[in-house]
């Protein structure tokens, strides 16, 4: 293998002996490009110190591949750091013109990112997706190598957008690889090569090819040591050594960390440079972009003449040609390190001269900045527009970074102090809190409004709370929101909020005090229920009224809210106020209104690409379709949920993977999942995640018939029914369970406690579910009146799991009563739903049921999905439901590549050819893989 990647000893020269001993390295890179040609795709993180030989590789690598594939190659800079998908623009320059082939919201996204088109702030995982349409659309006709070099350096916009797409690589034609000096976090996950020295012989035969004449043993020793194998630092620090020093033993040691002492080495080698090259050096450092007619320009405005060109070149520093490069990226930031500050701003003032304010105002805008030393309004202007653009193109980040600088270049200490906030909240929406912290504090020396110092205590609030989630951060909010009365209500109302959501989190493990205060708060803040009809304000007065005086108080404003959600046109911020609307919803025991509801929110949160509301919003949605009886579509929409966490790290525990698992009966994933989340709940001083353990489980034994444990699960509920929502509904699973054990007692006070937060809503499915539970602890015609009416009643909400679940009650109560006959009628409709909608537990309790009153059922539970690996099961799913590729590609952040490659294995395993198959092919099949 060594052949093919080296010459001879005698032929090798500098440039290749970097890859001496990279033969696994090379061909792990080599590898990953195969991949590619052969249509399957991947990504590479390649990380090791400066100098190391990142640089050597991925160059043979680009030389090697350009025969065979496309390729775009860039390098981030440190100076583009804070401009919003810089990097991304640089490397997809050459792709745009496919642009137009993507679907419509990621076209835009990825148009407004690069300032292309003006619209809203594109939702990042849309411009992600756009980036992985675009690289799929470049790979169409020959395959694909992306090779970003110093990915250390990307502004973070487009780190994320590069490492969304890279997790989503597989059947694209497509290699991508990073390399940095360390592995960032934004990439983890993602195949890594760690590069690290070189061995002691190839190190000595690299320092005999960088220095010809004799060389001390002395001092190779120690250079090798010193250098640890780095290629770089074995090539460049012997050019820092004199002749003597060389041959004599007489060596420079420093205790600077070696990146810096090969810099130093590479400053000292230019040093000799005429002043005039080495200031065109330093303005091609700070020109990152590496266009040639942007450095021409501004070394004209600099008085620089060919001369220093041609002297520049002759070092072997840099090459001017379609682009300008480095020789190695470390020159670049060692010429830049090095620099003067004086003469720093003059290459950035020569730059912005030259830099086009139509077309590049925020590169222009930036140079500026780092021309500049004094306050300067125009300059801090100019930032605060660039951070504007930022913000629409869903630059936080850098939006946050103009915003700092521009406060710095601000005479006026008031509109300082305004930039300052405007530059925390940016950087706290980035998810740089403690940053935003910092700034807050540089703030409180300023002069402020009442308005801005209500803004600084409301931020300080937000910020803190995310960084800790204290007990403190409800009181806190609290007090924000109170300092916004009469300053700005609307924020003030969306601080309240927060507030008492920060202060109902815990439920049963939170401080309930704190809840009362922040509800009795918002009720003396805020207008009685019967003079408002905004949606916002509604659901904030009932949510404290539910909180201070309890369900029944409460009922009139809730139901109002409800219907404003539903009637009214929610602007962006009562999108993130939905979830407090469908969880009245599922209080008001109101299913047509929480499928209205969850289906709108699903519906806006997907259009505006706001991907931080999808999960819940999802999962109000796959709430809907369980009871709905839909656990296929339940489960497609947990495939969502999973797709979305894994990209964005959004920490939302399984619990639909747990209730579906518990509907199905399937106990061990049940009982597994709900360790997980009630571990989880304790951990993080969540109840609800409580209640949702006791609550599947609680289901999962009813339909398994060991309704002892359900007892156990359920009555750990009884304390906290006023928490409503999942506690309540363990009641009825309580009743059931207690009246097999022949718990009386318990069961008549479970439905004591369901009646008291069913009667008083009074919907149709409230009496039905409380007519259910009754039924089940009354006799003779009472108990068949109270069936017959919750059957009625659950039929007409198109509730088809309860119907089920009552026919199998009621069958079980006339076996009881000797009564087979009319038994079967009941147990046979009962098996025949609750089997379809793969209830597979309760599906059995019939058919042992049935077998009890003389007719044997064999009930034909759903087959096993091994043969299919979870991301084919969710394709698979979607597919069924008549998405396209395309649509199908948008739901689970994969390319439409992917989902044809999944699906045509699909095809195989199942022994199935056309869509239209799959329903029955999959309607043997269960998640059984999927415990995400």
């Amino acid at each position: 293998m060594a052949e093919r990647y080296f010459p001879a000893k005698a032929d090798m020269v500098p440039d290749i002996a970097p890859l001496r001993g990279r033969h696994v390295e090379l061909a792990e890179l080599e590898a990953l490009v195969s991949r590619a040609r052969g249509g399957r795709a991947g990504a590479l993180v390649v990380s090791g110190e400066a100098g190391v030989g990142k640089t050597a590789l991925l160059d043979h690598l680009t030389a090697r591949a350009a025969a065979h594939v496309r390729t775009e190659r860039v390098v981030a800079s440190q100076s583009e750091m804070e401009l919003a998908y810089a990097g991304l623009q640089q490397l997809c320059r050459h792709m745009m013109g496919s642009a137009a082939r993507l679907p419509a919201p990621q076209q835009e996204a990825i148009e407004v990112a690069f300032g292309l088109r003006s619209a809203a702030a594109p939702s990042p995982f849309l411009v992600g997706l756009a980036l992985l349409g675009l690289l799929t659309e470049a790979a169409e006709e020959q395959a694909l190598l992306c090779v970003v070099d110093d990915a250390q350096w990307l502004d973070q916009a487009s780190a994320r957008a590069l490492a969304f797409a890279a997790r989503r690589l597989d059947a694209e034609g497509i290699a991508l690889v990073l390399a940095m000096r360390q592995p960032d976090p934004v990439f983890a996950g993602l195949p890594h090569m760690i590069l690290e020295g070189l061995g002691h012989e190839d190190a000595c035969e690299l320092l005999r090819l960088a220095v010809p004449g004799g060389l001390d043993l002395r001092v190779r020793d120690q250079l090798i040591a010193e250098a640890r194998g780095n290629p770089l630092a074995l090539r460049e620090l012997p050019r820092a050594l004199s002749p003597a020093q060389i041959a004599g033993g007489f060596t420079l040691t420093s205790s600077l960390p070696l990146e810096s002492r090969i810099e130093q080495s590479l400053v000292v080698q230019l040093a000799p440079l005429p002043a005039p090259a080495r200031l065109l050096l330093l303005l091609a450092a700070a020109e990152p972009t590496g266009d040639p007619g942007l450095l021409w320009r501004a070394s004209a405005v600099l008085g620089l003449g060919p001369e220093a060109f041609d002297a520049a070149k002759d070092a072997e520093a840099f090459v001017v040609g379609t682009r300008v490069g480095f020789r190695h990226p470390l020159v670049r930031s060692a010429v830049y390190r090095a620099a003067s500050p004086g003469d720093r701003r003059r290459v950035h003032a020569a730059l912005a001269d030259v830099t086009s304010a139509e077309h590049d105002p925020d590169r222009r805008a930036w140079h500026r900045a780092s021309a500049t030393l004094q306050p300067d309004e125009e300059v801090a202007a100019d930032l605060e527009k660039s951070a504007v653009r930022a913000r629409t193109r869903g630059g936080a980040a850098a939006a946050g970074a103009f915003l700092e600088r521009a406060a710095e270049l601000t005479p006026s200490p008031f509109h300082r102090g305004q930039r300052l906030i405007a530059a925390a909240e940016a950087k706290h929406d980035a998810g740089a809190s403690d940053a935003a912290l910092r700034l807050l504090g540089s703030a409180r020396v300023l002069p402020l409004t009442a308005l801005q110092e209500a803004l600084v205590v409301r931020l300080r609030a937000r910020a803190g709370y995310a960084l800790r989630r204290d007990r403190g951060g409800a009181q806190h909010l609290l007090d924000a929101a109170r300092g916004l009365e009469g300053l700005d209500p609307v924020l003030a109302r969306d601080t309240y909020i927060e507030a008492l959501a920060a202060a109902t989190y815990g439920g049963r493990l939170g401080d309930a005090e704190q809840v009362t205060a922040v509800a009795h708060a918002i009720l003396g803040a805020t207008s009685a229920a019967d003079e408002t009809d905004r949606a916002r304000d509604l659901i904030l007065r009932g949510q404290a009224l539910l909180a201070t005086e309890g369900q029944t108080a409460a009922l009139p404003t809730l139901r109002r809210a409800q219907r404003a959600f539903l009637e009214q046109a929610p602007d962006s911020l009562e999108l993130h106020w939905m979830w407090f609307a469908s969880r009245a919803a599922q209080d008001l025991w109101d299913p047509a209104g929480l499928r209205a509801l969850a289906d709108r929110q699903v519906e806006l949160a997907r259009a505006e690409g706001v991907v931080t509301v999808l999960p819940i919003a999802l999962s109000l949605l796959m709430l809907v379709q369980m009871t709905d009886g839909d656990l296929d579509g339940a489960e497609a929409s947990c495939d969502e949920i999973d797709a979305i966490k894994e990209v964005t790290g959004n920490p939302l525990p399984p619990y639909g993977r747990l209730l579906l698992a518990a509907y199905r009966g399937q106990a061990d994933q049940a009982e597994r999942l709900a360790e997980r989340v009630r571990a989880d709940g304790l951990a993080r001083g969540e109840g609800h995640a409580l209640s949702a353990a006791n609550f599947s489980e609680a289901v999962l034994y009813n339909g398994l018939g060991r309704f002892a444990e359900a007892v156990a699960s359920g009555r750990r509920e009884l304390p906290y029914t006023r928490e409503l929502n999942l506690a309540m509904r363990t009641l009825l699973e309580l009743v059931e369970a207690a009246a097999h054990t022949g718990e009386r007692a318990l069961a008549e006070q479970a439905l004591e406690q369901l009646a008291g937060v069913t009667r008083p809503v009074g919907t149709s499915y409230a009496l039905a579910v409380l007519a259910m539970a009754e039924a089940q602890l009354r006799a003779g015609d009472d108990a068949e009146r109270l069936f017959l009416d919750a059957i009625k009643r659950f039929e007409h909400e198109r509730i088809p799991i309860w119907v089920g679940r009552c026919r199998l009650l009621y069958g079980e109560a006339l076996n009881r009563q000797g009564r087979p006959a009319e038994a079967r009628e009941q147990l046979r409709a009962a098996h025949r739903v609750l089997s379809a909608r793969g209830l597979n537990g309760f599906a059995q309790r019939a058919a042992d049921e049935l077998r009890a009153s003389g007719e044997t059922l064999r009930v034909h539970t759903r087959g096993s999905a091994a043969r299919l690996t979870e991301q084919e099961l969710n394709v698979a799913r979607l597919a069924r439901e008549g998405l396209t590729n395309r649509e199908i590609g948008a739901r689970l952040f994969i390319s439409a590549h992917t989902v044809e490659y999944h699906l045509r294995k699909v095809f195989v395993k199942l022994g199935i050819k056309r869509r239209t198959e799959l329903k029955p092919a999959l309607a043997g099949l269960t998640a059984t893989a999927s415990s995400a």
